[in-house]
């Protein structure tokens, strides 16, 4: 028994090792491209395109199930964007709050009669309002079915070529839909999909649906998760973009083709990872079309979005988002080591299952392991060591450079203060909140089998006042 943990102990460092490595290339690359962008005035090419006549217009579709605290807010933002031409449109999806009851009241809404092209079937539409103040928001009440419903309804009663999915409790920062167009406009339609960076919001004081004053939170699980929104959004997505084989595009904020994701069949009702679903689905009728066409992800928009306090809701988020991860990975499973895919197939799929989704569980081993080792002499007290110092590398490490690239690259937080604390609890990592999220992923495989989807009740406090 004593020489099986040693094998496995061996394993999972050499995979440790091969999985720091993997995040130090996709850094280098992400760093490179980091580092080209920032030469350019990026302030100066979004003004050609809010000046060009031809840029295109963007519908803006709002999911939103009980989001009365933040649905206003969302919406006034979405006002206040700089953009040629935009609808609004809000999809409250059979919520059993007021969301709807305050987008009528604050936009003085009426109900009009609808003609809706199905394009992708959904649930029973109810009714239709239009803002007699801004002719272009509109309201869709309907029988709930869940996110990716909501956003077919969306997609049905939009108008023009290219929809925005945005989440109702989040605000986008004012040239955010211009920067996160600017790709699509500059290729002539050759980039189908483009993802912003997501922010966490909670500790900024966010006025009048304007990022004021960026600051920290006090709650260190919600520090944890702005590193590793930092992670996941600088080092991973915009290193696969630059190879263009990104796999997901936040839930929170994408814009979309949509005769594309017409052509691909909408968003999946049947699996919790609706968006990265849709994504793999374009990809693989990318491939299969041998279309050159891209998807990419553009670092600088911003949209801020409220995060979990509570670990209770925090756990409900992340087994829901293994469980999306999973059941992905094998609705696509033809598409894993196919060359037919290209580097999809044979490079962002087996990263995603052996880095993403099975990281959990070599990782859970790993802690059982560094504590068999160090106190009950399961292993070599030295080997356990090792493990334990590849471990700290792994999370803590990884995590600092993330910090890093965001200050090298956004640089969204201005006081030193804020960089040495993000630091601080980034080296921390390994030690508290990497093992919860472990265990939440590996509960998260399970999920999957069991079928479970619960969303988690997280109770909004709004991030504008």
């Amino acid at each position: 028994m004593h020489t099986f943990f040693e094998i496995l102990a061996y394993v999972i460092i050499f995979y440790m090792i091969f999985s720091s490595l993997s995040y130090v290339g996709l850094f280098m690359l992400a760093f490179g491209k980091v580092k080209k962008e920032s030469k350019l005035d990026r302030r100066e090419s979004t003004e050609d395109i809010l000046k060009n006549p031809y840029t295109y217009p963007v519908s803006i579709l709002v999911p939103a199930y009980n989001e009365e605290v933040g649905v206003v807010s969302t919406v006034r933002s979405l006002l206040a964007l700089e953009y040629p031409e935009k609808e609004v449109i809000v999809i409250d999806d059979g919520s059993k709050d007021s969301t709807s009851e305050r987008m009528i009241q604050e936009f003085n809404m009426v109900q009009i009669p609808f003609a809706v092209r199905t394009h992708i079937q959904t649930a029973k539409i109810d009714a239709i309002y239009q803002s007699s103040i801004f002719p272009y928001i509109r309201l869709i009440k309907k029988a709930n079915g869940g996110k990716a419903d909501a956003l077919n309804a969306g997609i049905n009663l939009s108008s023009y070529s290219y929809f925005c999915a945005i989440d109702g409790d989040s605000i986008l920062e004012n040239d955010g839909l211009l920067k996160t167009m600017k790709p699509i406009i500059e290729s002539d339609g050759q980039v189908i999909v483009t993802g912003g960076s997501v922010r966490i919001a909670n500790g900024s004081t966010i006025s009048r649906s304007k990022v004021e004053i960026i600051d920290l939170p006090k709650h260190p699980v919600v520090l944890m998760q702005i590193i590793e929104y930092f992670r996941a959004f600088l080092i991973g997505r915009l290193a696969l973009s630059h190879l263009n084989i990104l796999l997901i595009v936040s839930g929170a904020f994408g814009v979309f083709n949509k005769e594309r994701v017409i052509q691909a069949g909408g968003y999946n009702k049947n699996t919790v990872g609706e968006d990265m679903e849709l994504v793999v689905r374009l990809h693989r009728l990318l491939r299969e079309e041998k279309s050159k066409q891209r998807i990419e992800y553009v670092p600088d928009p911003v949209c801020w979005t409220e995060a979990p306090e509570s670990l209770e809701v925090l756990r409900s988020q992340r087994v829901r988002w293994q469980r999306g991860l999973f059941e992905t990975l094998w609705t696509h499973k033809k598409m894993m080591f196919n060359p037919k895919y290209g580097a999809v197939g044979l490079v962002s799929m087996p990263y995603f299952l052996f880095v993403e989704l099975l990281g959990a569980v070599f990782e859970f081993f790993g802690y059982f392991i560094i504590v068999g080792g160090l106190f009950f002499s399961l292993v070599d007290p030295q080997i356990a060591g090792i493990l334990f110092l590849v471990t700290v590398l792994y999370g803590s490490l990884i995590s600092a450079l993330a910090v890093l690239l965001e200050e090298l690259t956004l640089h969204k937080y201005p006081k030193t203060s804020h960089l040495v604390r993000l630091y601080f609890w980034a080296l921390t990592e390994a030690f508290w909140y990497r093992p919860l999220m472990v265990l939440w992923r590996i509960q998260g495989i399970f999920a999957t089998f069991r079928k479970q989807a619960h969303w988690g009740d997280m109770k909004r406090k709004g991030i504008s006042s």
